[in-house]
């Protein structure tokens, strides 16, 4: 089970807490299952694994975790004093048929893909960390935010999924080279993963963020096996996503604190 362990600094009290990495959504207990096991078995099998690495965590002020939606068996953490928050995403489980699952969008995608078309919209791929990165950026000050994560962390990720040949980066561009949106997406044997997306509010209503995706999930179906848009508590957001016909599919996050006090100076509460 990887962490990360983090000291936080508030007023004259400094926190030991173990949170989620930068640009990691989803974590969770990596299990081997013996073979041919029977369900009542593979409980007391969770159980014990889990048991054995709750005692092993580190003791820390504050811990949060959110786990992959495989793991669907947090009983062993609510017995050791956690707690679980149901959070949402939403998959495509199967892209054996890339024509089905474009059948299953609603009205409102299809009419966006062939508006971005229509304009000369294409998506194209790059190694340029930087593009996706602006593009990004613009996304935020648009809410007047500051963007959450840097260009240096973003571009050592993209390096090291490239080693391995499981990150691309996608632009979708106008004919005059404008940037419409981007997005970054990994992925494994098993699933790939919308990691971060971002659009210029200039051309917010170009269709090209739809265009993007669909262009995405076509890619994907040659690489993997699932489509994880990743993040869809927002409900604008969780309304998108939901558009492409993608199944609302639950996960755990999973927190324990020392105290309540502990809590309100971290902000929790």
């Amino acid at each position: 089970m990887p962490y990360l362990i983090s000291k936080v600094k508030k007023s004259v009290f400094t926190f030991n807490i173990s949170k989620m990495p930068s640009h990691t959504p989803k974590l969770g207990i990596w299990i081997k299952y013996p073979k041919n096991q029977k369900y009542t078995n593979k409980l007391s099998f969770e159980k014990d694994i889990f048991t054995q690495i709750i005692e092993q965590l580190p003791k820390v002020d504050y811990f949060t975790h959110s786990f992959d939606p495989s793991i669907t068996n947090w009983l062993p953490f609510y017995w050791k004093g956690y707690r679980q928050t149901t959070k949402y995403t939403y998959r495509i489980d199967d892209l054996t048929n890339i024509d089905t699952i474009k059948s299953s969008f609603r009205s409102n995608i299809k009419t966006d893909i062939k508006k971005a078309v229509k304009q000369n919209v294409k998506v194209v791929t790059t190694e340029k960390v930087k593009d996706f990165y602006k593009v990004s950026q613009k996304t935020f000050r648009r809410q007047n935010l500051d963007i959450k994560y840097t260009f240096e962390s973003l571009k050592k990720i993209y390096e090291e999924c490239s080693k391995r040949d499981q990150a691309k980066i996608f632009l979708a561009k106008d004919e005059n080279e404008n940037v419409h949106a981007g997005a970054f997406l990994v992925w494994d044997d098993n699933c790939a993963y919308y990691l971060k997306g971002g659009g210029d509010p200039e051309f917010r209503n170009s269709g090209a963020t739809s265009l993007l995706i669909w262009e995405m999930i076509q890619f994907s179906s040659n690489v993997t096996k699932k489509f994880d848009f990743e993040g869809s508590m927002i409900e604008p957001i969780e309304r998108f996503f939901r558009s492409f016909g993608a199944t609302q599919t639950p996960y755990f996050l999973i927190s324990k604190s020392k105290n309540k006090f502990i809590e309100f100076g971290l902000n929790l509460l």
